[in-house]
């Protein structure tokens, strides 16, 4: 009898880890505006990729070498469209990693996910946060100095990312980035938005007060004029 000849079976690298994309809405909203602001900053960019709550496999035919960063930053890589980052098929080394962290994942953060982008992904930067300060540090920042992670120190109440050329630090008890070439604070999408209708509302506000004093100048003069036309009816 003659044996069959099967296929070799096609390696899968899931797309999803059948985990939530964050324990809560907070942490959730930590990564998607920290997403936001930085592919705004990055828009005139076109190797820079942000990229967040993605799979990463790290090892070429063992989907098992995964993990999958909350943010991140690469460059050398363009603005396309992934549904997954393999790193033999993407750049292997990434510049910069966001950790939104709890009690239930700083372990892993602080060990496991450490050791990985320390000396597999060689990850420059490295950042760790928790939105509600339950864990001890609730915020701290790494720079990669061989392959070892060595703390940032906090400048003015931030973290600076010499990757990233940003700081990181709380605004208004949120996570935000700061620019310290211009010295501003950037904003997510809806936030800039939500500004720029409030300016728009005072400015409206402004120029309909500005109407109304002029029409009430206007009123005053119109008075004056009467009257001095009555006092010369009346010479």
């Amino acid at each position: 009898m003659q044996k069959k000849i099967h296929a070799a079976p096609t390696l899968v690298y899931p797309e999803s880890d059948g985990e939530p994309m964050a324990e809560t809405p907070r942490h959730q909203q930590v990564m998607i505006d920290c997403m936001d602001i930085l592919r705004s900053h990055f828009h005139g960019f076109a190797d820079v990729y942000i990229g967040g709550n993605m799979m990463l496999y790290y090892e070429e035919g063992n989907p098992r070498k995964s993990i999958s960063p909350d943010v991140f930053m690469v460059r050398g890589l363009s603005k396309k469209e992934l549904r997954t980052y393999k790193t033999w098929e993407q750049p292997p080394t990434l510049d910069f990693v966001l950790e939104v962290a709890s009690p239930s994942t700083y372990t892993r953060d602080f060990n496991e996910k450490m050791e990985i982008y320390a000396k597999i992904l060689r990850v420059k930067e490295y950042c760790i946060y928790d939105p509600y300060h339950e864990i001890d540090p609730y915020f701290v920042g790494f720079r990669l100095v061989g392959e070892v992670y060595k703390e940032i120190l906090f400048v003015n109440a931030r973290i600076p990312f010499e990757v990233l050329g940003l700081e990181l630090g709380e605004h208004e008890g949120v996570l935000r980035l700061y620019d310290p070439v211009k010295s501003a604070w950037l904003f997510t999408s809806q936030e800039r938005v939500s500004d720029a209708e409030v300016r728009v509302a005072q400015e409206s506000r402004a120029r309909q007060e500005a109407e109304s004093r002029a029409q009430h100048a206007e009123a005053e003069l119109e008075k004056l004029r009467a009257a001095l036309e009555r006092l010369e009816t009346t010479k």
